[in-house]
C-alpha cells in the first residue's frame, strides 16, 4: 500500500514539474542565404543600405537598391525554392512547445537563456536584451509572438557567452517595425505581414515574410555566420609566375614616372622604355628596356589574366557606377558588366580566414574618386585580392587600393599620393605613375634572391649580393632535364649564358662589373624563374 502510495507521488510530482525541453532550430534550407525576402511583396531600399546575403520576392518588384553582396532573385527557381522553405522555418517554429511565457515587453536590461518564449500580445523591444547562451554555442533562442512587434528607438539585442545570432528566431504573426538605430540579432519570420526595419539600423541576421512587403533605409544586414553557414574562401588564385617580383608592368607600352615614387617590387616594361625611376627609391630592379625577365613576366601575365577572365564569378554588382560607398564583400568572384567608378570605401571582410580569395571583374574602365579606399578587415590579405579589368584605369590622389590589378588593352594612370598594396600590370597600353607608393605583395623570394618559381623547383643563389662566385641550388631538380642560366645587364645584354649540370653548381663571375643584373633560368628551353642578381664591389 505505502508503495502505491510513493508512486502516485511521484507521478503527481513528475506533472507539476516543468519539463525542460531544448529549443530545435528550424531547417532554413536555401533561407539560409537571404538577409531580405518575401514570398509575396515589394522589396524596396531607400538610402545607401549595406546588406550581405541574397534579397528577393517570389511575386513583387525590388527597386532602389544599390550593390548588394548577394545574389537579385525575382520570381525565379531560387526564389521559389526560398518560399517554400520560408514556410517551411515558419511552421517549425510555430509548432515549437514553449518553455516560458514572458511579458509583451521586451528588455531594458533583462537577460534571457535558452528556450522557446510565447508571448500573446503586441510586443516591444525597450533599451537593452540579452541572450545569454550559458557558455553554451549551439543554445536555441526562439520568440514566439502572436501579435505585431516594435522596437524602440536605439534599443538593441546582445549576445553573450556562446549566443550566436544564427541560433535566434522570431516568428512574428503581425507587421514588425524596428525602429531607426536598433540593433537587431536572429532570423525574423513574419506570417502575412510587413517587415519596415529604419535608419541606421543593423540586422545581424534575417528579415523573412511568408507575406508582405520589406522596406529597408540606409541599413547594415548581413546573413548571420556560425551554425553549418557556408565557410567562405572564395576563388583559386591565379598563378602569377614571375609577375609576383614586379610592382608595376607594362607587356606593351612606356612606363613613366614623375616626382619621388616609393616602389618595392621590379618596374618594367616588355615593349617600349622604363623611364624616370630612381634606383634609390626602388627596392627591387629597374629595367630600361626589355629583357628577359620581361619577356617572362609578359607571358606569365597573359596567363594570369587568361585565368581571371575566365573564372565564373558568383555575385554580379549591379551598378558598378556606385562601387564603394562602404559596399562591404565577402570571399567571392564577383563581376560588374561596365565601367565601374570606386567612391569612398570598400571594405573586403574574409571572415576571419587569412586565405579568403577575391577576385572583381569589370567588365569596362575603372575610376575612383580623390581619397578613395579599398580595406582590408577580418583577416584579408592583399596577396589574395585580385582585380580583373577590360580597360583603362585611373586611380585618383591619395587613394589607397590593395591587390593585384591587371588590365588588358588599357593604360593605367596612377596619380600622385596613391598607394597600391599589390600590383599594376597591363597586357596592352602606357603606365604613368606620380610620386606613388607601390609595395607589391609577398610570394616573390627574398631570401638570397628575387626569383619566382613556376612549379615545384625553386632555385637559389648564395651568396646574393656576391663577389667572385655564387653558388646555385635546384631544389627537387630533375638532371634529366636541361637547365639554362642566362644573366643580363641593364641594357638587357646578355653576359654570362651557362648550362646547369648539378643540383648544387658553383659559378665563378668575377668577370662581372659591380652592379645589378637580372637572370633568367630555363627547363627544356622554357623560362621557370627570373629575378635579380647583385654583383658588389671588389
Amino acid at each position: 500500500m505505502k508503495t502505491n502510495l510513493l508512486y502516485a507521488l511521484m507521478a503527481v510530482i513528475l506533472l507539476v514539474l516543468p519539463t525542460k525541453i531544448d529549443a530545435q532550430a528550424p531547417t532554413m534550407g536555401t533561407a539560409n542565404d537571404f538577409v531580405l525576402f518575401t514570398t509575396i511583396g515589394a522589396v524596396t531600399n531607400t538610402g545607401i543600405s549595406q546588406l550581405t546575403g541574397n534579397v528577393g520576392t517570389n511575386n513583387g518588384s525590388i527597386t532602389t537598391f544599390g550593390n548588394v553582396n548577394g545574389v537579385m532573385h525575382n520570381a525565379d527557381g531560387g526564389s521559389a525554392q526560398a518560399a517554400a522553405d520560408v514556410l517551411l522555418a515558419y511552421n517549425q517554429l510555430k509548432n515549437a512547445i514553449p518553455t516560458f511565457f514572458p511579458a509583451p515587453l521586451l528588455g531594458n536590461g533583462e537577460t534571457l537563456f535558452a528556450g522557446v518564449y510565447s508571448i500573446t500580445g503586441a510586443t516591444t523591444l525597450s533599451n537593452t536584451l540579452t541572450l545569454d547562451g550559458n557558455g553554451n554555442s549551439n543554445a536555441v533562442f526562439i520568440f514566439q509572438i502572436e501579435a505585431p512587434f516594435a522596437s524602440l528607438v536605439n534599443s538593441k539585442v546582445v549576445l553573450i557567452n556562446g549566443a550566436l545570432a544564427c541560433n535566434v528566431f522570431w516568428k512574428i504573426e503581425g507587421l514588425v517595425s524596428i525602429a531607426p538605430a536598433t540593433s537587431m540579432k536572429g532570423t525574423i519570420i513574419a506570417n502575412n505581414a510587413a517587415i519596415e526595419i529604419g535608419a541606421g539600423s543593423t540586422l545581424e541576421g534575417r528579415a523573412l515574410s511568408t507575406s508582405g512587403a520589406i522596406a529597408v533605409t540606409g541599413v547594415l544586414g548581413f546573413t548571420p555566420v556560425g551554425c553549418g553557414s557556408t565557410y567562405l574562401t572564395g576563388p583559386t588564385q591565379p598563378n602569377l609566375g614571375s609577375t609576383i617580383c614586379y610592382a608595376l608592368f607594362s607587356a606593351n607600352g612606356a612606363l613613366a614616372n614623375a616626382g619621388i615614387s616609393k616602389i618595392k617590387g621590379d618596374v618594367g616594361t616588355n615593349v617600349g622604355l622604363t623611364l624616370g625611376f630612381d634606383a634609390l627609391d626602388v627596392t627591387g630592379a629597374i629595367h630600361p628596356i626589355p629583357d628577359g625577365s620581361t619577356t617572362a613576366c609578359s607571358n606569365d601575365l597573359l596567363n594570369a589574366y587568361s585565368y581571371l577572365n575566365l573564372l565564373p564569378y558568383d555575385i554580379e554588382l549591379l551598378y558598378p557606377e556606385q562601387l564603394g560607398r562602404n559596399l562591404v564583400l565577402t570571399p567571392h568572384t564577383y563581376f560588374m558588366n561596365g565601367a565601374a567608378m570606386l567612391t569612398d570605401t570598400l571594405y573586403l571582410n574574409g571572415r576571419g580566414n587569412a586565405n579568403a580569395v577575391f577576385v572583381i571583374q569589370i567588365k569596362g574602365a575603372l575610376l575612383t574618386s580623390t581619397h578613395a579606399k579599398v580595406l582590408l578587415i577580418n583577416g584579408t590579405q592583399a596577396k589574395n585580392v585580385f582585380w580583373k579589368v577590360e580597360g583603362a584605369v585611373d586611380i585618383r590622389d591619395y587613394s589607397i587600393i590593395s591587390g593585384t590589378i591587371i588590365v588588358n588593352n588599357g593604360a593605367i594612370n596612377l596619380s600622385t599620393g596613391v598607394t597600391i598594396d599589390g600590383r599594376v600590370m597591363t597586357t596592352d597600353g602606357a603606365l604613368s605613375v606620380a610620386a606613388v607608393n607601390v609595395t607589391m605583395t609577398p610570394g616573390c623570394l627574398t631570401t638570397n634572391l628575387s626569383a619566382i618559381s613556376s612549379g615545384n623547383e625553386v632555385i637559389d643563389f648564395s651568396p646574393n649580393p656576391f663577389g667572385a662566385f655564387t653558388s646555385i641550388h635546384i631544389e627537387n631538380a630533375i638532371m634529366n632535364e636541361t637547365y639554362e642560366l642566362r644573366i643580363y645587364n641593364l641594357l638587357a645584354q646578355k653576359v654570362i649564358e651557362i648550362v646547369l649540370t648539378d643540383e648544387n653548381s658553383l659559378l665563378q663571375i668575377s668577370q662581372l662589373s659591380a652592379g645589378m643584373y637580372t637572370y633568367q633560368i630555363l627547363k627544356n628551353h622554357k623560362t621557370i624563374q627570373t629575378g635579380k642578381l647583385i654583383s658588389k664591389v671588389k
